[in-house]
C-alpha cells in the first residue's frame, strides 16, 4: 500500500457527550483527521492531482500551484512530496504558523499574500502567476474544479450514508472552497431527498475562523451550489 491509498475510508464515530443536550438524537462525526495529512482535504487534493496526471496536464518537471487557506495546501504538499512534484502555494500571511510549518516540512514553497484580502487575495495572485507562466505549472484550481465535489460525492458522502446504516437525517458542515459540503450534500440528497443539509458560515466578513468563507462578501467558488442549502447557520469567531 502506498501513501495515497491510505486516504479516505475514515470511520464515522458517535459523540455521546452531547446525548444529554440532544435526547433522542444520535450525533455522528466523520473522523477525517485520520487521513494522512490530517484533514478531509486529502481526498480532493489526491483526486485533482491524479486527474491532472491522467489528462496529461501534470507532467514531470511541472509545479503544482494553487491558493489555499491551509489544509488543502498541506495535502498538496504531502502528495507532491510522495509523487515527486514541487508544490507552490499562495496563502494569506495570517494563516496559522503550524500550517505553514507543516507545508514547508513537506518541501513546498509558500508565497504569503495580503492578510486583509484573505483567501480571495491568494486566489487572485495565483491566477496572475499561472497566466504569466502557464508552461511551468499544473493549476488544480480547487475553487472551480468539479473533481473536488465529485470525489466527495463518490467517496465521503457514500461512506457517510453507508456507515450510518442509511439513517442520516441532517448533515452539517462548514465551507471554504465548498467542495466537501457540495459533494457530500449532493450524495446524501441523491440517496434520500429528505435529508436536510445545513451550511455553516462565518457570521461576519471579518472573522477568525480559518478555512471558512463568508460567502456574501467573498469570491464565490465556481463549484458552490447554493440550491443544496436547506439552511445556513451563521457562527461568530467566539462561538467557533
Amino acid at each position: 500500500m502506498n501513501l495515497l491509498e491510505t486516504i479516505g475510508a475514515t470511520p464515522l464515530i458517535t459523540l455521546p457527550s452531547f446525548a444529554a443536550e440532544l435526547p433522542g438524537v444520535t450525533l455522528l462525526a466523520k473522523a477525517e483527521f485520520m487521513n494522512p495529512s490530517g484533514s478531509v482535504k486529502d481526498r480532493a487534493a489526491k483526486a485533482m492531482v491524479l486527474d491532472g496526471i491522467a489528462r496529461g496536464l501534470l507532467t514531470p518537471g511541472k509545479t503544482i500551484i494553487d491558493a489555499t487557506s491551509g489544509n488543502t495546501g498541506i495535502a498538496y504538499a504531502m502528495i507532491g512530496a510522495a509523487l515527486g512534484y514541487h508544490v507552490r502555494l499562495y496563502l494569506p500571511q495570517n494563516t496559522s504558523p503550524e500550517r505553514k510549518r507543516i507545508i514547508r516540512h513537506y518541501g513546498a514553497t509558500i508565497v504569503e499574500t495580503d492578510p486583509l484580502e484573505g483567501s480571495d487575495g491568494a486566489y487572485i495572485e495565483v491566477q496572475a502567476q499561472v497566466a504569466a507562466h502557464p508552461e511551468r505549472y499544473f493549476y488544480p484550481d480547487q475553487y472551480n474544479n468539479p473533481v473536488n465535489p465529485n470525489t466527495h460525492f463518490a467517496t465521503t458522502g457514500k461512506e457517510i450514508w453507508e456507515q450510518s446504516g442509511q439513517q442520516i437525517t441532517h448533515f452539517v458542515a462548514g465551507m471554504g472552497t465548498s467542495g466537501s459540503f457540495v459533494g457530500i450534500a449532493r450524495r446524501l440528497k441523491y440517496e434520500n431527498p429528505r435529508v436536510k443539509t445545513l451550511a455553516v458560515q462565518p457570521a461576519s466578513p471579518f472573522h477568525g475562523i480559518e478555512g471558512t468563507k463568508h460567502m456574501g462578501s467573498s469570491i464565490k467558488p465556481g463549484i458552490l451550489d447554493e440550491t443544496l442549502f436547506d439552511d445556513v447557520i451563521p457562527v461568530t469567531t467566539e462561538e467557533a
